[in-house]
């Protein structure tokens, strides 16, 4: 009997274990390959079956997993089922971003840059009186509670003091010091920035705040990762000391854009970055050409106008418009209005939301941290394998000018000859060092060339769950393809897919033009030799930021 029969059996065996079995009083029973998304319940106890392990699952995630995921793989990946199965209770919670890739317990589970909703997995109480540190002694019967005083729940602690995971952004808030505000109200804002830190759940994992005060000269307080813990940032906002003088905003919004989003200052690569602006009436300095840096720069420029000009000021503000000339985008998401000091605390829940509202924040989505780029590389035997390592090294020059990161610009890899090979995917590889460590040990296929069916597997094998308008396909070769390559190509632009042709030797250019996306001559690329690859890494790069701005 197969491996696949027996197992078979045995899962089959395990569906009709009566449920007075330990532990799995009232559990659902599920098969391996059912997911988060296939439970209707919001929170429901499954009864997995043993050696989930030994087929291929779907597990997308680290705690909190994308609900595409396998309930029973995941539930081994977090330790909370032992491979024999058992009961496991799932908490179905909202959608996400950046679902982190981990090994755990002989599972490899992978990143996922956003899903729709998610789960988390609680440990089943297997007795009546064995309760872990993720299961609520009121889950259980009046008669079965311990005599003892209920423990604490380590397990949210954790959570908090870890950050906001759905959070991960880094902010700069420039509050204002000047003497128009005075003391008392700098003590309100002093208050209020203490209960907007505290609601975005700073963390290690969660948003990373600095801050600068803005007066005659800007004053950096603290930078990014001086403080990553809630009550440490809260103690020192509260010594924070009133400087007084002009306010000159326009300053403070110059200094923050030119010297604090650095890797010195602790920024971390590919999170989006917020400057968010607190002003008491108005500045007393231009804003427009620091502002101007600032988006450009890539960051999210956010005003609070708290007791803005009367009426009867109006006529002593310099500049009347200074709010639309500042924020990243005057659409009235980057610019928020609060009547009275006295009255900031019940704004912290909305401003909150809006901070991380991650698919909002439009200035920091670059075209070098939010693309997906597919490499599409002719393997034939024309192509030869000192020629093809040129090809690497070009592929691997286009990947060093981009920000690839968990959360940043994708990078895959499809090799092809008539046949195709996916060498990496667009999640296999979250960093930039590793992408290309990966591209330089593509080994060199040999065989034939058949570019239609390849662009058409590329189409599906990397790009099925990306957004449109964010997604590049490269394909480099230097012959002629034996089938059809314009119906595979318009099938692809139809998707969303910027086709860039780059043709080498004997690469035909009616074929390089018809892949190409529109306008041909500016995504069409020839050299005769292989050695001239190098110097289309500047034009490629230039071009894919002109298409992304001109998309998005």
């Amino acid at each position: 009997m197969s491996q696949m029969s027996v197992l078979l059996l045995l899962t089959g065996l395990f569906l009709l274990i009566p449920s007075f079995t330990s532990g799995s009083s009232g559990a659902y029973p599920v098969a391996c390959e059912t997911r988060g998304m296939d439970l209707e319940e919001y929170e429901v106890v499954v009864l997995c079956p043993p050696d989930c392990t030994l087929f291929r699952m779907s597990v997308y995630g680290t705690r909190i997993y994308a609900a595409v995921s396998s309930v029973c793989a995941a539930a081994v990946h977090r330790g909370v089922l032992k491979r024999s199965g058992g009961p496991v209770k799932v908490q179905k919670l909202q959608g996400r971003h950046n679902y982190v890739s981990s090994y755990a317990n002989g599972i490899q589970s992978q990143a996922l840059s956003r899903w729709s909703t998610s789960f988390i997995l609680i440990k089943a109480v297997s007795d009546p009186l064995e309760l872990t540190s993720e299961t609520s002694t009121t889950a259980l019967p009046a008669a079965a509670q311990p005599a003892k005083k209920p423990a604490k729940k380590p397990s949210v602690k954790k959570a908090l003091t870890g950050g906001n995971r759905d959070c991960q952004i880094d902010v700069a808030m420039v509050i204002d010091s000047s003497s128009n505000i005075g003391q008392r109200r700098f003590n309100l804002q002093k208050n209020f920035v203490a209960k907007l830190a505290a609601a975005l759940r700073i963390g290690p994992t969660g948003p990373h705040i600095g801050l600068i005060q803005a007066s005659n000269t800007p004053r950096t307080e603290f930078l990014l990762a001086n403080y990553t813990q809630p009550k440490e940032m809260l103690f020192a906002i509260r010594e924070l000391s009133y400087l007084g003088g002009d306010t000159n905003t326009g300053k403070a919004i110059m200094h923050t854009a030119e010297t604090f989003f650095t890797q010195a200052n602790g920024v971390r690569r590919g999170h989006p970055r917020v400057m968010m602006v607190v002003i008491d009436g108005w500045p007393s300095d231009d804003v427009e050409q620091a502002a101007m840096l600032a988006r450009e720069s890539g960051i999210n420029v956010f005003v609070v106008s708290v007791a803005k000009p009367a009426a009867e000021e109006l006529g002593v503000v310099p500049d009347k418009d200074f709010m639309k000339k500042v924020v990243c985008k005057d659409n009235s998401f980057f610019s928020y209005s609060i009547p009275s000091w006295f009255s900031t605390t019940k704004h912290v829940r909305v401003l909150t939301n809006r901070l991380c509202s991650l698919d909002d924040l439009l200035c920091s989505k670059t075209c070098y941290n939010s693309v997906n780029i597919g490499f599409l590389i002719d393997g034939s035997s024309s192509v030869g394998q000192g020629n093809f390592q040129l090809v690497l090294d070009f592929l691997a020059g286009i990947t060093r000018s981009f920000d690839v990161s968990d959360v940043g610009t994708r990078v895959g890899a499809v090799q092809f000859t008539y046949d195709q090979k996916l060498e990496f995917g667009l999640f296999d590889h979250p960093s930039k060092e590793e992408t290309i460590n990966a591209l330089q040990r593509i080994s060199y296929m040999s065989g034939g060339t058949s570019t239609g069916s390849a662009i058409s597997f590329a189409t599906q094998s990397l790009f099925r769950e990306t957004k449109r308008g964010h997604n590049f396909l490269i394909v480099v070769t230097d012959g002629q393809s034996y089938d059809d390559v314009r119906g595979p190509a318009t099938a692809a632009h139809r998707q969303g897919i910027t086709i860039f042709s780059v043709g080498v030797a004997w690469a035909p250019l009616t074929d390089l033009r018809w892949m190409s996306s529109e306008p041909k001559d500016s995504h069409t690329f020839f050299t005769r030799e292989f050695t001239g690859l190098a110097e289309f890494v500047p034009l490629l790069v230039r071009s894919i930021c002109r298409d992304f701005t001109e998309n998005n």
